[in-house]
């Protein structure tokens, strides 16, 4: 517009350049100021996100007095009653979008009463046992029977292997929460063999230790003291061996069993020696480094290191302390003076007059065991028809390092003889809430709340996750 003409109000006004005659156009405005040299200064800082104290709209009507204030684009100039905001930059469209400044910085967040728990070290006391345990007389001496559940229900034998007792080997297991659900159907009788008990007073100098047979005919007086018409049963180790010569010879007697790595044969010449390089120095040093590496073979097997590590400690620390040597000494002793079974599997499968096992078996060993090829020969000597063999990977003590699968496995099996009615994900439900109300009581600040929210979420996890 020529200098000197009057501007009518309301109108819009563009800054021309010097000499050049066209209109300049630039994307931002300068608010209510001259237009000065520092006022499109702070127009092009406002445009680049250098002002945010506050916004201030980009299209000004110019009134009388004022002198030409805005920079726009042609489109506002035409249309003038649109007075649209128009985003300074990319970086400003996009942090319009996002509904936060990219200078923004997140407030730091400050954890305030938090508590740390650790949990509970493994224990292996009879105080965290809920069994009765009971004296039962033989001719070779007392043998100490924990009765867990109700007698009037079926029964279920175990025996523990070399170095263990009936809490050491079974209480983890039986105290499982699958495991729970399925005991509630059985009576267990947990047998320890002579001095292997909890606390054990050493036995005397003159004592002679029973022999492999002898601890099995010392099942005879547990089954007459029990009044027990018949059972099924739960060996590891040494403890399966004395099973399986039990039913040999008692296989009326027997209903089913399972099996942990049970050796079949007689020992090898590696072990004979071993073992009695164990037993003169637990009689004459106790418990020394020697032994407790072989017993932590025997139960672990190699690589103990890389896997469990709390679990190799716990036992480490049980052998070193809760063991009572003397006594080990003798029961390992009768153990590496064992027989062979002399049973084997008949070429006719039609035949069924074999010198085997008749009732149904389940032989386990875990991967990691130093015992899979005795029992892979044990198998082999099995009638295949009431037998199967497993081998559960990434362990070498399957009931401590995989107890979830050999519970599976084992009520598999005891559903196939008849014994448990498949389990309902109610009842499933129903004993992890219960096992989870013991072990969280009195240990969460908010149980009221806490532990309501983790039952909601056991029994009807489905629900829970879409809410």
């Amino acid at each position: 517009m020529p200098a000197g003409t009057s501007r009518p109000s309301g109108w819009y006004a563009s800054l021309e350049s010097e000499g050049a005659g066209e209109n300049v156009y630039r994307p931002t405005t300068v608010s209510g100021r001259p237009a000065t040299s520092a006022g499109l200064l702070d127009g092009m800082m406002k445009a680049f996100g250098f002002y945010t104290e506050r916004e201030e709209p980009l299209v000004h009507k110019v009134g009388a007095a004022e002198g030409p204030v805005v920079i726009a684009s042609r489109t506002d100039v035409v249309n003038p009653s649109l007075n649209r905001k128009m985003p300074t930059s990319g970086i400003a469209e996009e942090a319009a979008l996002l509904g936060t400044m990219p200078s923004d910085s997140m407030d730091d967040i400050e954890l305030k009463n938090i508590k740390l728990q650790f949990p509970h070290a493994r224990s292996m006391s009879r105080e965290d046992s809920n069994a009765q345990e009971e004296v039962v007389e033989t001719e070779r001496g007392n043998v100490v029977v924990a009765v867990q559940g109700n007698r009037s229900k079926p029964a279920i034998v175990t025996y523990h292997d070399l170095g263990l007792n009936y809490i050491s080997n079974f209480q983890a297991f039986f105290n499982y929460i699958d495991m729970r659900a399925l005991i509630e159907n059985f009576c267990i009788y947990h047998v320890n063999a002579p001095g292997q008990e909890e606390g054990a007073h050493t036995l005397p100098e003159d004592y002679i230790y029973p022999s492999m047979d002898e601890l099995a005919d010392q099942l005879n007086h547990v089954v007459l003291h029990f009044n027990l018409k018949h059972f099924i049963g739960f060996g590891v180790g040494v403890g399966a061996n004395i099973l399986c010569r039990y039913t040999l010879n008692h296989p009326e007697m027997v209903s089913a069993l399972c099996l942990i790595n049970c050796v079949s044969t007689q020992p090898g010449w590696i072990e004979w020696g071993y073992q009695k390089l164990n037993t003169r120095h637990l009689r004459s040093k106790g418990m020394t480094e020697g032994v407790l590496d072989y017993l932590m073979w025997h139960h672990f097997g190699r690589n103990t290191e890389d896997r469990s590590r709390d679990l190799v400690q716990v036992y480490k620390s049980y052998f070193e302390r809760n063991v009572n040597p003397t006594n080990l000494a003798l029961f390992i002793d009768s153990y590496v003076k064992r027989t062979d079974l002399n049973i084997h599997r008949d070429p006719d499968p039609t035949k069924k007059n074999a010198a085997t096992l008749k009732v149904p078996v389940i032989n386990i060993t875990g991967a990691s065991s130093p015992h899979v090829d005795d029992t892979v020969t044990f198998n082999g000597r099995l009638d295949p028809t009431n037998s199967s063999w497993m081998k559960i990977s990434d362990c070498g003590m399957v009931l401590e390092e995989q107890p979830g699968k050999v519970s599976e496995a084992f009520r598999l099996f005891l559903q196939g003889e008849g014994y448990v009615a498949p389990l309902s994900p109610v009842k499933m439900a129903l004993f992890r809430k219960q096992s989870l109300e013991k072990l969280f009581k009195g240990r969460l600040k908010t149980s009221g709340q806490c532990l309501q929210g983790i039952m909601n979420i056991i029994e009807n996890p489905i629900s829970a996750v879409l809410c």
